[in-house]
């Protein structure tokens, strides 16, 4: 869809340096730190749902087509990264987060993906178990890198998984299976024994969901989830 056909909300066309493309917008924003002030820069908005950021805080600053986290960090502003709270645009000359701003509608994780990656929020993920389909034995699995967890999420999808399919070594269903001591540690930093908290559980990310996966779980997720 062409730019011309969207942006049409009466609220885009208060906000402070409007600009209007083929194939993006772009208005004024900013980022304020205790420390450093305002620090301001140019968001575009594109119409497949890219949101790209060049600052221009200072002449001589070459910051540019910056994702929103990168610019939230660049300003220098302290405390939890939430971009759509911290960075703000002008609307008759009162700043608006992006959160309260009809922008983030256009806000796609598909299109910001590659930009973003994991970067903006730092997610910790546990380790998880799959049951065999056959011994019933519960094999483990590391959900470190994005790589990692799209093995667990291809072999969590896989009907009647096996011990002979687990990535790490080769076992078979006599491999002995983790005493129940070893399986209550999955990796949370904050206590190594949790059986599941808001540090080690994610309900879904950017490193855990596959743009290229067609399960119920990945596609809603891509339609749907809030910008981070």
């Amino acid at each position: 869809m062409a730019a011309s056909t969207m942006f049409n909300e009466e609220q885009i066309n208060k906000m402070k340096g409007l600009r209007r493309e083929p194939d993006f917008i772009e208005v004024q924003c900013g980022c304020t730190s205790r420390k450093y002030g305002d620090t301001i820069g140019k968001l575009k908005i594109f119409a497949n749902g890219q949101f790209l950021i060049d600052c221009v805080c200072t002449t001589g600053c070459k910051e540019g087509n910056m994702t929103p986290y990168d610019f939230e960090k660049h300003s220098g502003k302290d405390g939890a990264r939430k971009w759509t709270h911290h960075i703000w645009v002008s609307i008759d000359e009162e700043k608006a987060p992006l959160h309260k701003t009809v922008l983030l509608k256009y806000y796609k994780h598909t299109s910001n993906e590659a930009s973003t990656s994991c970067r903006g929020k730092r997610i910790f993920h546990r380790d998880e178990f799959i049951r065999c389909s056959r011994c019933k034995k519960e094999r483990r699995f590391r959900m470190r890198t994005k790589e990692e967890c799209r093995i667990y999420h291809d072999a969590l999808l896989a009907r009647r998984w096996k011990c002979v399919n687990w990535p790490y070594d080769k076992i078979d269903c006599d491999a002995g299976e983790e005493r129940s001591s070893r399986r209550s540690c999955r990796g949370c930093p904050r206590l190594p024994a949790c059986e599941g908290c808001t540090t080690c559980v994610c309900l879904g990310c950017l490193k855990c969901r596959f743009k290229d996966c067609n399960c119920r779980t990945c596609v809603d997720f891509m339609q749907n989830a809030e910008p981070s």
